[in-house]
């Protein structure tokens, strides 16, 4: 999910209020503006351009997230986008973690055009700085160049991957992925190649297949029908 929005400034508090949350990972990346979160394990933190929030919900959370008071001072474009997780069954009922990943602990790959920020997993010997439950990728490339660029990124052989043009257009197997466009890659091979327009800003997300059955149903990714109404049951007994 990718928003991007113009906000005035204004005194009211925007953003979404506490909701629960188990069996997965909230990944949240800011590219513009800044928000705030608070959960029920004690955590509070801000984000801002370039940094990222690792939320493991786990066998349960419950939290929210609003503009930062600094931002709704001044008011201001703002573009995020969250990625929804799965964790392995066996992690599920784990205790849940928080990872608050500032840009400048974020390790940079540089090529000729440009440079990837490495977020999670491993490019060129350079690993991101995320813990997970699971081999997980996420890199976040983006065009320097004024002209069209040749981009190659590590990829494991064997993972689900995908491509998001997040800005500009990105040439993959001679299709044109346009921008806010998913590109499905296959599992075969190690590494993916891409060609991306002047200024583009591309993530690769992938990771290895759990090969497990999910219910999902709102807040709540389990294993089992029966999983799901418990953590219907757990959350509103006051057991998150």
């Amino acid at each position: 999910m990718l928003r991007l929005k113009n906000f005035l400034q204004q005194a009211k508090k925007l953003g979404v209020g506490q909701h629960p949350h188990r069996g997965f990972e909230t990944v949240t990346l800011a590219l513009q503006g800044s928000i705030d979160h608070a959960d029920s394990k004690g955590h509070t933190d801000t984000i801002g351009p370039g940094d990222v929030q690792w939320m493991s919900a786990a066998k349960g959370i419950i939290h929210e997230e609003f503009h930062s008071r600094e931002f709704a001072k001044k008011g201001g474009k703002m573009e995020m986008l969250q990625l929804w997780v799965n964790l392995p069954k066996a992690h599920k009922y784990s205790e849940p973690r928080y990872q608050p990943i500032l840009d400048a602990q974020i390790p940079r790959v540089s090529f000729d055009g440009g440079y990837t920020r490495i977020i999670s997993g491993s490019h060129s010997g350079v690993v991101g700085p995320a813990k997970t439950y699971s081999p997980v990728t996420l890199f976040h490339t983006v065009i320097e160049s004024k002209e069209e660029t040749n981009v190659i990124l590590d990829s494991p052989r064997g993972h689900n991957a995908l491509l998001f043009a997040a800005r500009g257009n990105l040439v993959v197997n001679h299709h044109i992925i346009e921008e806010s466009q998913v590109a499905l890659l296959s599992p075969d091979g190690d590494n993916i190649a891409f060609k991306a327009s002047p200024g583009a800003q591309i993530f690769l997300m992938g990771g290895e297949p759990l090969n497990e059955p999910i219910a999902a149903r709102g807040p709540f990714v389990c294993n089992t029908e029966d999983e799901l109404m418990q953590a219907v049951n757990d959350f509103y007994n006051g057991r998150f």
